[in-house]
């Protein structure tokens, strides 16, 4: 039983009868005992001839997934099984993080007939959002009271990384035609592969005449190159305690994801083969085996639930388990942040072992303006930030310097400009035949 916003306004009209009779010479508590006693029995009555809300059926009609930030409608459809015509309020259970609306939505449905109602949803948390119940209230005749019950219905939604890098992705993909010899621009370099021959012109590479070619031709001729393709790009992404700091607008872990996704959609574009592998001590997500228009989907399916876990990171656990792809990767980019040196020792110890088999990029996103605050003077407390600000920058630089010895290359930015600078990255090392 529930009661409505009509019942106080009752018994406050009754406060005007009672000082009335109590200036009359009445007992006024007595007066206003009666009359609270007969809106009791008002709203009992009210309630009692309310329709039973558990016969409504409650079906919902889903999307599966929807990505973080955009609206998705969930959908209730109400079939009344009754004989009476059945209205009131209901809520529709989600958790917070599922951006449905606060106020209740109105209903109305008539008996053996069904009502479709619409839920709009805009999530601010990636992973699995779940509703598992819905409340459902039916009002009385005169609007006083009416009954509550709580119908079981679960329904859930996969959130999806929202994937924001994808701007980024025509102007790379323009450069990879460029590459891929689909426009007059052409690379050479050792470890490319041969394309087709050309009438050569000046300017053009002698290295790269075709000697039997120009004898059969009569004029001379040119090789043209193109980057290798089925090549094997492995991507982890570190999910232990550095991937929960908050970099920018939000955690480490979400920046990682999109260079990871950015990444894969242009290797894929570029015939290479992508695996991903999401880890700390256990496996948290793992892509491999999948190419073409299917990785993307496949990639934010698997992130979508993983979260940035309070742990230190095993790295020789992580190298094992990179060998254990079964591939022989070109490309091995570790998305992860060492914050301190001394703790870097594993982290390092691993990169070397990789660094044998594979060119390896080391990419994290750093916060933004440590620069700026390394250099305010202004207070007392802006002296003490600026020193936090210098150590993180010199223990940023000393790490950078170390994983260069161990044999990879680093690369740090803000969480908008990471995607981008590992993805032109990646067509360097395509253009110049090192992948």
């Amino acid at each position: 039983m529930y009661i409505t916003g009509r019942l106080p306004l009752l018994v406050g009209l009754g406060v005007v009868p009672v000082v009335l009779l109590s200036i009359g010479g009445v007992d006024a508590w007595l007066t206003m005992l009666g009359w609270l006693v007969l809106c009791a029995l008002l709203a009992g009555a009210d309630a009692a001839a309310a329709p039973d809300p558990r016969r409504v059926r409650i079906d919902r009609r889903l999307p599966r997934r929807a990505l973080l930030g955009e609206r998705a409608d969930a959908t209730l459809v109400l079939h009344n099984m009754g004989s009476r015509r059945v209205r009131g309020l209901l809520r529709d259970a989600w958790q917070p993080t599922a951006g449905a609306p606060s106020r209740r939505i109105a209903y109305g449905v008539d008996p053996g007939a069904s009502q479709e109602l619409s839920v709009p949803l805009l999530p601010r948390r990636r992973g699995e959002l779940a509703s598992a119940f819905v409340v459902l209230r039916s009002a009385g005749p005169i609007g006083l009271a009416g009954r509550q019950t709580r119908i079981a219905s679960r329904g859930a939604i996969r959130v999806l990384p929202p994937f924001t890098a994808r701007r980024h992705l025509p102007s790379r993909l323009a450069r990879l035609k460029e590459l891929d010899g689909n426009t007059s621009v052409q690379v050479r370099g050792q470890g490319t592969e041969f394309d087709s021959l050309r009438i050569y012109v000046r300017g053009d590479d002698v290295r790269s005449i075709d000697w039997r070619a120009t004898a059969r031709a009569g004029t001379t001729m040119l090789r043209t190159w193109r980057p290798e393709r089925d090549r094997h790009v492995v991507i982890l992404i570190d999910t232990g305690r550095t991937s929960a700091a908050r970099v920018g607008d939000g955690a480490r872990l979400d920046a990682e994801m999109e260079a990871a996704l950015l990444l894969s959609a242009l290797a894929t574009r570029a015939g290479d083969h992508v695996h991903l592998v999401m880890f700390d001590r256990v496996v948290r997500a793992r892509v491999s085996r999948v190419d073409g228009a299917a990785l993307l989907p496949a990639l934010v399916d698997a992130m979508a639930p993983v979260e940035p876990q309070l742990i230190d990171t095993d790295w020789d656990a992580a190298s094992a388990h990179i060998r254990a792809l079964g591939v022989r990767p070109a490309l091995v980019v570790l998305l992860t942040a060492q914050d301190e040196p001394e703790a870097a020792r594993g982290f390092l110890g691993a990169l070397t072992g990789l660094a044998h088999r594979a060119h390896v990029l080391v990419g994290t996103a750093t916060d933004t303006g440590l620069d700026i605050l390394a250099r305010e003077r202004a207070s007392a407390e802006d002296v003490y930030r600026a020193a936090a600000a210098e150590r993180a920058l010199q223990d940023a630089a000393r790490i950078a310097g170390l994983v260069a010895r161990a044999g990879g290359e680093a690369i740090a930015d803000t969480p908008e400009a990471l995607p981008p600078r590992i993805a032109d990255r990646y067509l360097d090392l395509k253009a110049t035949g090192r992948l």
